[in-house]
């Protein structure tokens, strides 16, 4: 990595008719070769050097970096991209039933258990999704056939079925 400090020490060769060393020291070979022999383009392009030696290492230093595989201000070296082959994935689609079977699969479940049944056992019992047995309760719940309430020892809503 260069310096700020060491191109302006190089830019001071110029005192001793070593114009461009800057330049050279910064990657810049053709135009530093170009201030050396034209004395730095008759002292003004050694003159706008004083301004441009900061840029011109930052430059020289991001290249490097470049070359180096390593992001700006960092000097941890980025991984080289690499080709991943990712085996396809397989979802398995498990067919909902409809709500009127459901509801069928659900009072047998019911039945099962004396007459009570949890979303999580009517799940259990069912193979259908949760939201699929709670909406299916709740119809029920709506229609009259069944009763909710919470289990005092649990908390747990349990759907009673009447009838059953």
């Amino acid at each position: 990595m260069n310096n700020v400090a060491t191109s302006y020490v190089l830019w001071l060769g110029c005192l001793l008719q070593l114009h461009g060393l800057q330049r050279l020291y910064n990657g810049k070979t053709f135009t530093g070769l170009l201030w050396l022999f034209t004395f730095g383009l008759m002292g003004f392009g050694q003159l706008f050097d004083l301004v441009l030696v900061p840029g011109m290492v930052d430059e020289y230093n991001t290249k490097l970096r470049a070359s180096q595989g390593t992001l700006p201000g960092s000097s941890v070296p980025q991984p080289a991209i690499e080709r991943v082959i990712k085996k396809p994935e397989v979802i398995t689609v498990v067919p909902q039933p409809r709500p009127d079977q459901l509801a069928v699969k659900l009072v047998k479940a019911a039945q099962a258990r004396g007459g009570k049944l949890s979303v999580t056992q009517g799940v259990i019992d069912t193979d259908a999704s949760f939201a699929a047995v709670e909406a299916t309760l709740r119809t029920l719940v709506k229609t009259g056939y069944v009763d909710t309430y919470n289990d005092v020892a649990t908390g747990v809503v349990l759907y009673h079925f009447r009838e059953l």
